[in-house]
């Protein structure tokens, strides 16, 4: 395990270097992984997994659009595509996939077939952070590991096919056979991973339910929103609106972030917009640290985690939430960006 300094904090990491692929598939060779469920996560995993030479099944339903899509992305019914029981009877490795409530239904069954030897990879620390609310406590003889992609598994999939890699976080809640470390590292490089950073299992839920609410989703949804109607409230038109509220930060300033990060980028843009940023930037952080710090405390508090049971769990949820997504979707915003999207020059 190398060890990476954070301007004078140490972190323990693995690499592709230090841990190659060859070594992940000799640890992982006489093991039959199972992957259950093929909606956000599995797809990505599991192909590239299958890509580097593991020995990789899965588990779905049967009669099922996502059946039905691991159909389309070469697995074959019977051979490497099973119902979820038959792929738990005959897994050593799960790879918990599912969304948190569909493993907390799961559950039940999948509990039965954790005996002692076996492994359980989770890639959200959701359900074992909050066990006392989930219900999922799992045996004491079998391992518990962690591998979170810093992505979805879309951008896992598509960074896999550049010969690039996602970085991921990595845990280890029990370790029963003593072999834990080297089957979450061998996974880890196995998906795809570019570096592997250690967490725990509440640290990465905690991390991620905030940053899902804050800058990765809600948060920039709601800068964005906030700008976009101060603009068109001072009668500057939609595509301007949308062009300098989105358009030019994910087209031109984040990937200038993405390469070299914040001060490299400041340092290539206008002595105007240097100063007009850096006179700002403190005002948005003193106005928006509060609102991070009610929301970190809410989801440590398992708020958050209780709120995502309950409502996931009612029978007319998924309808609710289209009708949300809907309302989001048709907003002015966001129906000018499709017009500025179908503007770029790639797309005519």
């Amino acid at each position: 395990m190398a060890k990476l300094n954070f301007g004078g904090v140490e972190e323990n990491v693995v690499t592709r270097e230090e841990f190659s692929l060859k070594k992940a598939r000799e640890i992982l060779k006489d093991e039959i992984i199972a992957v259950i469920g093929y909606g956000v996560q599995g797809p990505g995993q599991s192909l590239n997994l299958k890509d580097n030479g593991f020995n990789v099944i899965i588990g779905q339903r049967k009669n099922s659009a996502s059946w039905d899509k691991a159909v389309a992305d070469g697995w074959i019914p019977n051979e490497t595509l099973f119902d979820i029981e038959e792929a738990l009877k005959r897994g050593t490795i799960y790879q918990y996939l599912l969304s948190d409530a569909g493993q907390i239904q799961l559950w039940p069954l999948l509990e039965k077939y954790l005996v002692k030897g076996k492994t359980l990879y989770f890639s959200h620390g959701f359900n074992i952070t909050w066990k006392e609310r989930s219900g999922m406590i799992p045996p004491v003889d079998v391992d518990v590991i962690l591998i979170a992609p810093k992505g979805s598994g879309t951008s896992l999939r598509r960074m896999f096919l550049e010969g690039r890699g996602l970085n991921s976080s990595y845990a280890i809640h029990q370790d029963a056979t003593g072999k834990a470390f080297e089957k979450v590292a061998a996974l880890g490089i196995g998906v795809g991973s570019g570096f592997l950073f250690e967490t725990t299992f509440k640290k990465e839920a905690t991390s991620d339910l905030t940053g899902e609410r804050g800058t990765l989703m809600g948060a920039i949804q709601g800068i964005f929103q906030a700008q976009y109607e101060v603009l068109r409230e001072n009668g500057h038109s939609p595509s301007e609106a949308f062009n300098e509220t989105v358009e030019e930060l994910t087209q031109s300033l984040m990937p200038l972030v993405a390469e070299n990060g914040m001060d490299w980028m400041y340092a290539n843009c206008s002595t105007t917009a240097q100063r007009g940023a850096l006179d700002w930037k403190d005002k948005f952080a003193d106005a928006t640290k509060p609102v991070f710090k009610a929301l970190y405390k809410s989801v440590a508090d398992g708020i958050e985690a209780q709120r995502s049971i309950d409502t996931n769990s009612q029978v007319d949820y998924r309808e609710k939430l289209n009708k949300e997504l809907e309302t989001l979707k048709k907003s002015e915003m966001w129906q000018a960006g499709k017009v500025v999207r179908s503007l770029r020059p790639e797309n005519n």
